[in-house]
């Protein structure tokens, strides 16, 4: 950190960083975007023209965002979560990894990538890791769970609102951390067993 007039001078990295700190409080806190460019600047503690310097438009801003959360997802092992072979495992594991992704975070991936200011915006080499997970998953509850490959993808969207929502609880500070993390895995486990077909 160079000073400059007796003030510290922040490195690129660690400007962008506060940028991007301030613009997930504020998509969590608005639920959508676009961000409303003044309140981000007041709360990253920038001027609207560095905003525009690291994020040149809105679409770019909300991409970084996306990619630094699924960074960390990836981090946390969502992806080998995902190829476990057995479908309990693998959604529970998933599950548990998105739900403290959300828990930490907020719920910044899905507002991302469900706003319609983001309709044919979102960058191709994200939409790829999440289909890449979403594949892997539809086909092992596909095999286990006798389903359609519709039904597969149906089952899947419902149960993913079973962290997403424990972690959004748990990050607006309405649930315990460990209450959140109990729920999260019975849920998934009842909405599993309600899914396997009888053996006759």
């Amino acid at each position: 950190m160079a000073q400059k007039g007796g003030r510290a001078r922040l490195s690129p990295e660690v400007r962008r960083g506060q940028i991007l700190d301030a613009a997930e409080t504020l998509l969590t806190a608005h639920g959508g975007l676009p961000l409303p460019l003044e309140e981000l600047a007041r709360a990253a503690l920038v001027s609207k023209a560095l905003i525009y310097a690291y994020f040149p438009n809105q679409h770019d801003l909300a991409n970084a965002l996306l990619a630094r959360r699924f960074t960390a997802m990836l981090a946390a092992g969502l992806e080998a979560a995902a190829s476990q072979d057995a479908m309990d495992d693998a959604a529970q594991a998933c599950a548990a990894a998105y739900f403290e992704e959300v828990a930490q975070a907020g719920p910044v991936a899905h507002i991302i990538l469900r706003d319609p200011f983001m309709a044919g915006r979102i960058d191709p080499a994200l939409t790829a890791i999440r289909d890449r997970i979403a594949r892997r998953l539809a086909r092992t509850a596909r095999k286990s769970l006798r389903l359609s490959p519709k039904e597969a993808v149906a089952a899947l969207s419902l149960m993913t609102t079973i962290p997403e929502e424990a972690g959004r609880l748990v990050h607006a500070g309405d649930l315990s951390l460990e209450r959140g993390r109990e729920l999260n895995r019975r849920l998934i486990a009842s909405s599993l067993r309600a899914l396997t077909p009888d053996v006759v």
